[in-house]
Protein backbone atom coordinates (compact mmCIF):
# COMPACT_ATOMS: atom_id res chain seq x y z
CA UNK A 1 0.00 0.00 0.00
CA UNK A 2 1.16 3.53 -0.74
CA UNK A 3 0.09 6.16 1.76
CA UNK A 4 0.27 9.88 1.03
CA UNK A 5 -0.10 12.75 3.48
CA UNK A 6 1.36 15.95 4.93
CA UNK A 7 3.62 16.49 7.92
CA UNK A 8 1.49 17.96 10.71
CA UNK A 9 -2.03 19.30 10.87
CA UNK A 10 -2.06 22.22 13.34
CA UNK A 11 -1.02 25.21 11.21
CA UNK A 12 -2.87 28.54 11.63
CA UNK A 13 -2.06 29.52 8.02
CA UNK A 14 -4.06 26.51 6.74
CA UNK A 15 -7.33 28.21 7.71
CA UNK A 16 -9.30 28.99 4.56
CA UNK A 17 -6.76 27.08 2.45
CA UNK A 18 -6.90 23.50 3.73
CA UNK A 19 -9.64 23.90 6.33
CA UNK A 20 -12.88 25.84 5.95
CA UNK A 21 -12.93 29.31 7.46
CA UNK A 22 -14.73 29.74 9.74
CA UNK A 23 -14.61 26.14 10.89
CA UNK A 24 -18.04 24.58 11.44
CA UNK A 25 -19.09 23.55 14.91
CA UNK A 26 -17.54 20.22 15.88
CA UNK A 27 -14.84 20.48 13.21
CA UNK A 28 -11.80 18.25 13.83
CA UNK A 29 -8.74 19.04 11.72
CA UNK A 30 -7.09 15.65 12.08
CA UNK A 31 -10.29 13.78 11.33
CA UNK A 32 -10.83 16.05 8.34
CA UNK A 33 -7.40 15.18 6.92
CA UNK A 34 -8.04 11.48 7.47
CA UNK A 35 -10.87 11.74 4.93
CA UNK A 36 -8.41 12.79 2.25
CA UNK A 37 -5.19 11.02 3.27
CA UNK A 38 -4.07 7.64 4.59
CA UNK A 39 -1.21 9.06 6.66
CA UNK A 40 -0.24 12.22 8.52
CA UNK A 41 3.12 12.71 10.18
CA UNK A 42 3.00 13.82 13.81
CA UNK A 43 5.28 16.85 14.22
CA UNK A 44 4.50 17.59 17.85
CA UNK A 45 6.42 14.57 19.19
CA UNK A 46 9.61 16.11 17.78
CA UNK A 47 9.38 19.11 20.11
CA UNK A 48 8.43 17.36 23.34
CA UNK A 49 7.30 13.96 24.61
CA UNK A 50 3.60 13.17 24.77
CA UNK A 51 1.79 10.75 27.03
CA UNK A 52 -0.03 7.58 26.08
CA UNK A 53 -3.40 9.22 26.68
CA UNK A 54 -2.78 11.89 24.04
CA UNK A 55 -1.76 9.26 21.50
CA UNK A 56 -4.93 7.31 22.29
CA UNK A 57 -6.97 10.44 21.49
CA UNK A 58 -5.20 10.81 18.14
CA UNK A 59 -6.18 7.24 17.35
CA UNK A 60 -9.77 7.88 18.36
CA UNK A 61 -9.97 10.90 16.06
CA UNK A 62 -9.14 8.76 13.01
CA UNK A 63 -11.21 5.75 14.06
CA UNK A 64 -13.36 5.93 10.91
CA UNK A 65 -10.34 5.69 8.59
CA UNK A 66 -9.48 2.00 8.72
CA UNK A 67 -6.28 2.10 6.67
CA UNK A 68 -4.92 5.28 8.23
CA UNK A 69 -1.46 5.16 9.85
CA UNK A 70 0.61 7.83 11.56
CA UNK A 71 4.21 8.64 10.96
CA UNK A 72 5.63 10.15 14.16
CA UNK A 73 8.85 12.01 14.77
CA UNK A 74 11.08 10.93 17.62
CA UNK A 75 11.80 13.66 20.20
CA UNK A 76 14.57 16.02 19.10
CA UNK A 77 16.50 15.23 22.30
CA UNK A 78 17.80 12.17 20.46
CA UNK A 79 18.57 13.78 17.10
CA UNK A 80 19.39 17.45 17.63
CA UNK A 81 20.57 17.67 21.25
CA UNK A 82 23.45 15.25 21.29
CA UNK A 83 25.84 17.09 23.60
CA UNK A 84 25.38 14.60 26.42
CA UNK A 85 24.08 11.09 26.83
CA UNK A 86 20.34 10.60 27.14
CA UNK A 87 18.81 8.81 30.09
CA UNK A 88 16.56 5.77 30.37
CA UNK A 89 13.82 8.06 31.66
CA UNK A 90 14.09 10.25 28.54
CA UNK A 91 13.72 7.15 26.38
CA UNK A 92 10.65 6.15 28.40
CA UNK A 93 9.12 9.61 27.93
CA UNK A 94 9.84 9.64 24.20
CA UNK A 95 8.44 6.15 23.67
CA UNK A 96 5.17 6.65 25.56
CA UNK A 97 3.10 8.08 22.69
CA UNK A 98 4.91 6.05 20.04
CA UNK A 99 4.32 2.79 21.89
CA UNK A 100 0.61 3.58 22.29
CA UNK A 101 0.24 4.33 18.58
CA UNK A 102 2.02 1.07 17.84
CA UNK A 103 -0.19 -0.92 20.22
CA UNK A 104 -3.27 0.57 18.56
CA UNK A 105 -2.00 -0.60 15.18
CA UNK A 106 -1.78 3.01 13.98
CA UNK A 107 1.98 3.62 13.86
CA UNK A 108 3.38 3.29 10.37
CA UNK A 109 6.82 4.62 11.18
CA UNK A 110 8.80 6.29 13.97
CA UNK A 111 11.05 8.87 12.33
CA UNK A 112 14.58 9.66 13.48
CA UNK A 113 15.14 12.96 11.66
CA UNK A 114 18.71 14.28 11.74
CA UNK A 115 19.94 17.64 10.42
CA UNK A 116 22.44 18.11 7.60
CA UNK A 117 25.15 18.74 10.23
CA UNK A 118 24.92 15.11 11.39
CA UNK A 119 27.74 13.58 9.38
CA UNK A 120 29.00 10.05 9.26
CA UNK A 121 31.83 9.20 11.62
CA UNK A 122 32.46 6.58 14.29
CA UNK A 123 30.74 8.58 17.05
CA UNK A 124 27.65 9.23 14.92
CA UNK A 125 27.38 5.59 13.95
CA UNK A 126 27.60 4.54 17.59
CA UNK A 127 24.93 7.11 18.52
CA UNK A 128 22.62 5.56 15.91
CA UNK A 129 23.22 2.03 17.16
CA UNK A 130 22.26 3.19 20.64
CA UNK A 131 19.03 4.70 19.32
CA UNK A 132 18.17 1.54 17.41
CA UNK A 133 18.45 -0.36 20.71
CA UNK A 134 16.55 2.28 22.71
CA UNK A 135 13.63 2.32 20.28
CA UNK A 136 13.66 -1.37 19.40
CA UNK A 137 10.30 -2.87 18.55
CA UNK A 138 9.07 0.23 16.72
CA UNK A 139 9.04 0.56 12.91
CA UNK A 140 12.02 2.94 12.78
CA UNK A 141 13.02 4.98 9.75
CA UNK A 142 16.12 7.14 9.57
CA UNK A 143 16.45 10.48 7.80
CA UNK A 144 19.97 11.78 7.25
CA UNK A 145 20.66 14.68 4.93
CA UNK A 146 24.46 14.70 4.54
CA UNK A 147 25.99 12.81 1.63
CA UNK A 148 28.54 11.08 3.87
CA UNK A 149 25.81 8.55 4.74
CA UNK A 150 25.16 7.70 1.10
CA UNK A 151 27.08 4.42 0.98
CA UNK A 152 26.27 0.77 0.36
CA UNK A 153 27.76 -0.08 3.76
CA UNK A 154 25.32 2.19 5.59
CA UNK A 155 22.35 0.76 3.68
CA UNK A 156 23.47 -2.78 4.51
CA UNK A 157 23.78 -1.93 8.22
CA UNK A 158 20.30 -0.39 8.23
CA UNK A 159 18.86 -3.45 6.51
CA UNK A 160 20.51 -5.71 9.09
CA UNK A 161 19.04 -3.58 11.89
CA UNK A 162 15.60 -3.52 10.24
CA UNK A 163 15.59 0.28 10.01
CA UNK A 164 14.19 2.03 6.95
CA UNK A 165 16.10 4.70 5.07
CA UNK A 166 14.20 7.90 4.27
CA UNK A 167 14.37 9.03 0.65
CA UNK A 168 14.65 12.81 0.78
CA UNK A 169 13.90 15.71 -1.53
CA UNK A 170 15.59 18.89 -0.32
CA UNK A 171 17.53 21.83 -1.74
CA UNK A 172 20.76 20.36 -3.11
CA UNK A 173 23.93 22.02 -1.87
CA UNK A 174 27.44 20.67 -1.59
CA UNK A 175 27.31 17.35 0.28
CA UNK A 176 23.51 17.20 0.37
CA UNK A 177 22.12 13.69 0.07
CA UNK A 178 20.55 13.14 -3.34
CA UNK A 179 17.07 11.94 -4.33
CA UNK A 180 16.77 8.16 -4.24
CA UNK A 181 14.38 5.21 -4.13
CA UNK A 182 15.93 2.89 -1.56
CA UNK A 183 14.36 0.31 0.74
CA UNK A 184 16.09 -1.20 3.78
CA UNK A 185 13.13 -2.41 5.84
CA UNK A 186 9.44 -3.35 5.51
CA UNK A 187 8.71 0.41 5.52
CA UNK A 188 9.73 2.57 2.55
CA UNK A 189 9.59 6.27 3.38
CA UNK A 190 9.77 9.43 1.29
CA UNK A 191 9.94 12.98 2.72
CA UNK A 192 9.52 15.96 0.40
CA UNK A 193 10.73 19.21 1.97
CA UNK A 194 10.56 21.75 -0.85
CA UNK A 195 13.43 23.41 -2.67
CA UNK A 196 13.66 26.82 -1.08
CA UNK A 197 17.36 27.41 -1.71
CA UNK A 198 17.26 30.99 -0.48
CA UNK A 199 16.09 30.19 3.05
CA UNK A 200 17.13 26.57 3.64
CA UNK A 201 20.38 27.40 5.44
CA UNK A 202 19.69 31.07 6.25
CA UNK A 203 20.24 31.39 10.00
CA UNK A 204 17.47 33.90 10.63
CA UNK A 205 14.91 32.06 8.47
CA UNK A 206 11.96 30.79 10.47
CA UNK A 207 10.27 27.45 9.95
CA UNK A 208 7.59 28.89 7.67
CA UNK A 209 10.13 30.61 5.42
CA UNK A 210 12.32 27.53 5.10
CA UNK A 211 9.44 25.33 3.97
CA UNK A 212 7.70 27.89 1.76
CA UNK A 213 7.72 26.13 -1.59
CA UNK A 214 5.16 24.76 -4.04
CA UNK A 215 6.38 22.03 -6.42
CA UNK A 216 5.29 22.08 -10.01
CA UNK A 217 4.20 18.96 -11.85
CA UNK A 218 7.52 18.58 -13.70
CA UNK A 219 9.41 18.59 -10.40
CA UNK A 220 7.14 15.93 -8.92
CA UNK A 221 7.08 13.56 -11.90
CA UNK A 222 10.48 11.96 -11.07
CA UNK A 223 9.26 11.39 -7.51
CA UNK A 224 6.07 9.78 -8.75
CA UNK A 225 8.23 7.31 -10.68
CA UNK A 226 10.41 6.66 -7.63
CA UNK A 227 7.38 6.07 -5.41
CA UNK A 228 5.94 3.60 -7.91
CA UNK A 229 9.30 1.83 -8.02
CA UNK A 230 9.40 1.60 -4.21
CA UNK A 231 6.04 -0.17 -4.23
CA UNK A 232 7.05 -2.77 -6.82
CA UNK A 233 7.08 -6.25 -5.30
CA UNK A 234 10.53 -7.60 -4.60
CA UNK A 235 10.86 -11.00 -6.31
CA UNK A 236 12.69 -12.22 -3.21
CA UNK A 237 10.13 -10.99 -0.69
CA UNK A 238 7.09 -8.88 0.17
CA UNK A 239 6.66 -5.32 -1.12
CA UNK A 240 7.13 -2.65 1.55
CA UNK A 241 4.51 -0.34 2.97
CA UNK A 242 5.27 2.99 1.28
CA UNK A 243 4.81 6.37 2.96
CA UNK A 244 5.05 9.64 1.04
CA UNK A 245 5.09 12.69 3.34
CA UNK A 246 5.21 16.30 2.17
CA UNK A 247 6.79 18.75 4.61
CA UNK A 248 6.56 22.03 2.64
CA UNK A 249 3.72 22.95 4.94
CA UNK A 250 3.50 26.75 4.58
CA UNK A 251 0.06 27.87 3.34
CA UNK A 252 -1.02 24.29 2.74
CA UNK A 253 1.45 23.68 -0.07
CA UNK A 254 2.30 20.27 1.41
CA UNK A 255 -1.33 19.23 1.12
CA UNK A 256 -1.51 20.36 -2.50
CA UNK A 257 1.69 18.54 -3.46
CA UNK A 258 0.67 15.36 -1.61
CA UNK A 259 -2.53 15.29 -3.65
CA UNK A 260 -0.61 15.87 -6.88
CA UNK A 261 1.77 13.01 -6.11
CA UNK A 262 -1.09 10.70 -5.20
CA UNK A 263 -2.83 11.45 -8.49
CA UNK A 264 0.38 10.99 -10.50
CA UNK A 265 1.22 7.64 -8.91
CA UNK A 266 -2.33 6.28 -9.06
CA UNK A 267 -2.98 7.80 -12.51
CA UNK A 268 -6.38 9.16 -11.60
CA UNK A 269 -7.95 12.29 -10.22
CA UNK A 270 -8.15 12.32 -6.42
CA UNK A 271 -10.44 14.09 -3.99
CA UNK A 272 -9.06 17.22 -2.32
CA UNK A 273 -10.47 19.95 -0.06
CA UNK A 274 -12.46 22.49 -2.07
CA UNK A 275 -10.65 25.43 -0.47
CA UNK A 276 -7.30 23.95 -1.46
CA UNK A 277 -8.23 23.55 -5.12
CA UNK A 278 -9.51 27.12 -5.17
CA UNK A 279 -6.24 28.38 -3.67
CA UNK A 280 -3.96 26.44 -6.06
CA UNK A 281 -6.11 26.00 -9.19
CA UNK A 282 -3.32 25.80 -11.76
CA UNK A 283 -1.48 23.13 -9.79
CA UNK A 284 -4.46 21.05 -8.68
CA UNK A 285 -7.22 21.17 -11.29
CA UNK A 286 -5.55 18.58 -13.57
CA UNK A 287 -5.25 16.20 -10.59
CA UNK A 288 -8.00 16.88 -8.04
CA UNK A 289 -11.74 16.70 -7.57
CA UNK A 290 -12.79 19.45 -5.13
CA UNK A 291 -14.86 18.30 -2.15
CA UNK A 292 -16.52 20.68 0.30
CA UNK A 293 -16.16 20.07 4.03
CA UNK A 294 -19.69 18.71 4.48
CA UNK A 295 -19.92 16.99 1.13
CA UNK A 296 -20.29 13.18 1.32
CA UNK A 297 -17.28 11.02 0.48
CA UNK A 298 -16.56 7.33 0.73
CA UNK A 299 -15.66 7.87 4.40
CA UNK A 300 -18.36 8.49 7.04
CA UNK A 301 -19.69 12.01 7.41
CA UNK A 302 -17.31 14.39 9.12
CA UNK A 303 -19.68 16.41 11.26
CA UNK A 304 -22.34 15.15 13.66
CA UNK A 305 -25.89 16.21 12.86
Amino acid sequence: MIRFGPAGWEYPDWAGIVYPKPEPRGFDRLRFLSRFFTTVEVNATFYRPFGRDIAARWCDRVRDAEGFRFGAKVWRRFTHERGEAYSADEVRQARAALDRLHEEGRLGAALLQFPWSFKRDAASEEWLRGLFRAFAGLPLVLEVRHASWETAEVLAELAEAGVGIVNVDQPLFHDSIRPSARVTSPVAYVRVHGRNYRDWFRKDAGRDARYDYLYGARELEPWARRVAALADPDPAGEPPDVYVVTNNHFRGQAVANAKMLEAMVERRKVEAPKELVERYPEALRPYAIPVAANEPMDAPELFPR
